[in-house]
């Protein structure tokens, strides 16, 4: 992912970012040399003091065999994308795209033990089922339990993480209002994409008063 300087994201931005319920993601492994790569969609858990992620998958899923060759895996989460024509964003008038991006460039470990997958199933159990705290997994005891053999966990090291947040932070502070009143309107329209469309205003705004905050700071 190529990231400017100016829509290169900090830890604390996308640890906020994610933490607003972003927990849905795209899992990429290296496949073998006459495979290719192999992407999953897939929920995770981030634990952020551990600096790891959690998951589980089906033990058919041809993610595992590619982990099993080649460990180095990366987990992307997208969201907040909308397209922006040409003529929004004056001239040359070059359409573009966007979006916010983060990439976690982990290490990952295929988890087999019953334990190892309860304890993994139960973490996201809690975080993904709140209200339910008495549906939990003990090996051996139960209906959910005797699924188990089904599956595998996996236990992400993350090493590096890369976000991008592009919403045209080159842009001078008019141009950039002026943008956000047509994300408005697509946003409230008729036609697909409306909560994209208001996510990404949402980020440049954001972004945009972030920026403005930190030049005052430094005044």
């Amino acid at each position: 992912m190529l990231i400017r300087s100016w829509d290169r994201g900090d830890e604390d931005e996308w640890r906020a970012w994610l933490a607003q319920g972003r927990d849905f993601g795209l899992l990429a492994a290296n496949g073998g040399p006459d495979e290719g790569p192999v992407l999953v969609p897939t929920h995770f858990l981030l634990d952020a003091g551990r600096g790891e992620i959690l998951l589980h998958l089906a033990a058919p899923n041809p993610l595992l065999a590619a982990v099993r060759a080649d460990p180095n895996v990366t987990l992307a989460v997208t969201d907040d994308y909308a397209f922006a024509p040409g003529h929004w964003r004056g001239a040359p008038g070059t359409p573009t795209s966007y979006y916010a991006s983060v990439h976690f460039h982990c290490t990952a470990e295929i988890v087999e033990s019953a334990a190892g997958k309860a304890e993994i199933l139960n973490r996201q159990l809690a975080h993904f089922q709140p209200e339910t705290p008495e549906v939990r997994v003990v090996p051996g005891a139960d209906e959910l339990a005797r699924q188990l053999p089904g599956l595998r966990g996996l236990r992400l090291t993350v090493r590096e993480v890369r976000a991008k947040f592009k919403f045209d932070d080159k842009k001078p502070a008019e141009a950039q209002h002026a943008i956000a009143e047509r994300l408005a309107e697509r946003a409230a329209g008729p036609g697909r994409g409306r909560d994209h469309y208001a996510g990404a205003r949402a980020e440049l705004l954001r972004r945009h008063q972030r920026r403005t905050a930190a030049v005052g700071a430094g005044d």
